[in-house]
């Protein structure tokens, strides 16, 4: 079994900072990509940034120079560092990651359970 728990929104002001983390644990072998994704009310959800385990990088373009993600192998943990953030960044961030939980078995995506992020004055 595998859980994913996720922590670090809130609220904050417009052109302030939060840093999201998202920690994996239980039966672990190896994990491939992570990612961050969101979704805010009455919209679908959207890719916001991820990692390969190889530390390739790759954002939305509405993110991009301001956020930053990274990952801890060790930990099993993905962050993403949000700076100057906006009104339109407010949502719910999800993060995921792609897990295998055993030796020569295939990865599976798990999800985070969200964690919300206000942004305003």
């Amino acid at each position: 079994q595998v859980q994913l728990v996720e922590s670090g929104g809130g609220l904050v002001q417009p052109g302030g900072s939060l840093r999201l983390s998202c920690a994996a644990s239980g039966s672990i072998f190896s994990i491939n990509d992570m990612g961050w994704y969101r979704q805010a009310p009455g919209k679908q959800r959207e890719l916001v940034a991820t990692i390969t385990d190889g530390g390739s990088t790759n954002y939305a373009d509405s993110v991009k120079g301001r956020f930053t993600i990274s990952r801890d192998n060790a930990k099993h943990t993905v962050y993403l560092q949000m700076n100057n953030l906006k009104p339109e960044d407010a949502a719910v961030y999800y993060c995921k990651q792609q897990i295998t939980m055993r030796r020569g078995r295939p990865a599976y995506n798990y999800w985070g359970q969200g964690t919300q992020v206000t942004v305003s004055s």
